[in-house]
């Protein structure tokens, strides 16, 4: 699709852009000594709707909420629904995983069920019911095929979650390609690189076998799984070498432990987010396709982050530098 196709919904992204929180009202937030003056501080922001007395309790409800909300909006506007979708699939497939489970065991999870703007619980639920659905892409029905067939010979609930992961990411890459913007290609691949470098570490940790790190570990991104899975039986820091050695190692350099040699796992999360928000810095200064709407739900998602982390921080007592140096990077921070 030509990029001039954006020319209507790039505005209405730039003015959304306004919305979001500034450097200086962050640093509010930061400082605020308690949820109520917290509080306050959002009254003035596009939070102030929700500025109810247990507006700290139910944050999680409110951004699943919201989140659902802009999601529907973007699926009306955007000329490629597929740009959306690679944002929305996190979501669908959580429900996938939930709901399958709920089929599995005959119990009500519907309350964990996140609104994606486009399936419905009913859809999901009977498309894991019946096996068949006119709704559902063919790729989400393969997955959901695929972890009805596995439970038939094993009872595992963690097979569930595994399955629906590894068909996540080839969901992610395909709707990528399909795209043909190799901006968008870039982040998903490195999204599923660094994803599988964290599982990777993870399963050594774990003392994972081969044969379960193969499963778990996918074949779309652009470090083969082979490369991977020749550190099975090796150690953490000979896996943290390998990663240093890779497209990805002047990123990971700065949480290397100069003790152990090891990746610091804890501090990979973020250094991961901020790695992806930087592959959208060229959207400020673009005016055409869709790269400009994908940069918006990044900076959105970031937002919805380091607010729940500010409101967790405050409610538990921690530290302000504590609470800051979890912070994921914005246009600003």
């Amino acid at each position: 699709m030509k990029e001039t196709a954006y020319n209507q919904i790039n505005p209405l992204i730039r003015l959304k852009e306004t919305e979001l929180l500034s450097n200086a009202q962050y640093e509010q937030l930061l400082t605020a000594k308690t949820v109520e003056e917290l509080k306050d501080i959002l009254k003035n922001t596009v939070y102030n709707a929700y500025m109810t007395d247990d507006f700290a309790e139910k944050f999680d409800y409110i951004y699943a909420k919201e989140k659902g909300k802009l999601y529907e909006w973007l699926y009306e506007m955007a000329p490629e629904p597929e740009v959306i979708t690679i944002y929305t699939s996190r979501a669908t497939f959580h429900n996938l995983k939930v709901l399958t489970k709920a089929e599995l065991t005959g119990r009500d999870l519907d309350y964990l069920f996140l609104d994606d703007g486009r399936y419905s619980i009913e859809t999901l639920k009977s498309a894991i019911r019946t096996r068949v659905s006119t709704e559902l892409p063919e790729a989400l029905m393969d997955a959901i095929l695929e972890v009805l067939d596995y439970f038939q010979e094993s009872s595992t609930l963690q097979a569930i979650d595994i399955i629906y992961d590894r068909n996540f990411l080839t969901f992610q890459r395909q709707l990528a390609e399909s795209l043909e913007n190799k901006d968008i290609v870039r982040e998903v691949a490195a999204f599923i690189d660094l994803t599988n470098i964290s599982t990777m570490a993870r399963g050594i940790i774990q003392g994972q076998h081969e044969n379960f790190l193969s499963t778990v570990l996918s074949s779309s991104g652009t470090i083969a799984k082979e490369n991977f899975l020749a550190y099975a039986k090796q150690s953490l820091q000979a896996f943290t070498d390998f990663t240093l050695n890779t497209a990805y190692g002047g990123l990971l350099t700065a949480i290397v432990s100069t003790s152990t040699k090891e990746l610091d796992l804890i501090a990979f999360e973020k250094v991961k987010d901020n790695y992806l928000t930087s592959l959208y810095d060229k959207a400020k200064i673009m005016a055409f396709g869709p790269l400009p709407l994908l940069a918006f739900l990044n900076a959105k998602e970031v937002e919805w982050k380091n607010l729940r982390l500010i409101l967790v921080g405050k409610r538990s007592g921690f530290p302000l530098e504590v609470i800051r140096e979890r912070m994921r990077m914005t246009d600003d921070l």
